[in-house]
């Protein structure tokens, strides 16, 4: 943490709606890539960590010059290497040996302390940084869950050629044509909840620093990321709609679980709209766009000193 930096003080939770269409948003490697699913429901999943991966390296694109912005879980990083650059700043005389074993409670927090403010993503998501060369460990004040899509999704699998060979063998044999597989979610609207401590960010001792600005970028990484991930697997993606409940207190005035109901998806077709699931949508066809639902935020009695944003 710099001096620079005040922790956000005021509690958040949001809700994040993205969407997929003819993609695998996140691929199972237990499972051939196929599109991670519930097997109960049928309800597709994204992984917390893959939502975190494109916050991450859209960070690394928008703040790629900015001092304090760096990204401590990146591609080709050796972690042990970042952590003696803190051992360095902190502590220049400490020998290699010693770095294995954190030193005095002070000296410990200089060091968390440095990651932190150097690191967006560690200020951000927290790092265990005890790998050989210990720099400690920080508990980040935002949290992903897992992303679900509302209804049931059908993953297809679909086969593709190509025309080169990989090897000479392969000419030979088969013409220079292969086979291939290529797994898809025809759509798929997907809802996520995250949260925001403020005691994480701000406390003293244990705050990383994480501050009102580190949040605007957050937020602003959500509504872009998809935007620059794009692959053959993950063509279109895109956020929908994001709704941020802010509290006016560090501790929060309302359960999160109570604001997050106040969230709806409605399906929509022809004109009527109904609840995901109603004996009225039996017949309709399935979604294959995000103008086939309706996302609705209850305010009515929405409990004082809770401010609702959506974008």
């Amino acid at each position: 943490m710099t001096s620079e930096a005040t922790g956000v003080t005021r509690r958040h939770e949001f809700v994040l709606f993205f969407d997929v269409q003819n993609g695998n948003p996140n691929g199972d490697p237990d499972a051939g890539n196929l599109p991670r699913l519930d097997p109960e429901t049928n309800q597709g999943l994204v992984s917390d960590v893959a939502l975190k991966r494109k916050i991450r390296n859209y960070v690394a694109l928008a703040r790629a010059d900015v001092p304090g912005h760096e990204i401590y879980m990146r591609d080709g990083a050796t972690l042990n290497v970042e952590h003696r650059r803190a051992w360095t700043a902190v502590m220049p005389e400490a020998k290699p040996e010693d770095q294995k074993k954190l030193p005095k409670e002070a000296k410990a927090r200089e060091l968390t302390r440095w990651m932190c403010a150097n690191f967006w993503d560690i200020r951000t998501f927290g790092a265990v940084m005890t790998t050989g060369v210990n720099a400690g460990q920080v508990r980040g004040p935002v949290q992903l869950a897992f992303a679900r899509s509302v209804e049931p999704v059908l993953p297809l699998e679909i086969a593709i050629t190509r025309l080169a060979a990989t090897t000479e063998s392969d000419a030979e044999t088969k013409g220079g044509r292969t086979m291939g597989r290529k797994h898809i979610v025809p759509y798929g609207l997907y809802r996520a909840h995250g949260f925001v401590s403020a005691p994480l960010a701000s406390h003293p001792v244990k705050g990383t620093g994480f501050s009102d600005d580190d949040l605007a970028l957050l937020f602003e990484a959500l509504g872009q990321m998809f935007d620059h991930d794009r692959s053959a697997a993950r063509g279109e993606m895109a956020t929908r709609k994001l709704v941020i409940f802010r509290h006016a207190t560090a501790l929060g005035n309302a359960p999160a679980h109570a604001l997050f109901e106040r969230v709806r998806t409605l399906r929509v077709h022809k004109g009527e709209a109904h609840e995901i699931g109603a004996d009225a949508t039996d017949n309709w066809p399935p979604a294959r766009s995000f103008a086939d639902y309706r996302v609705t935020v209850d305010r009515e009695g929405l409990p004082a000193g809770v401010e609702v944003i959506e974008r």
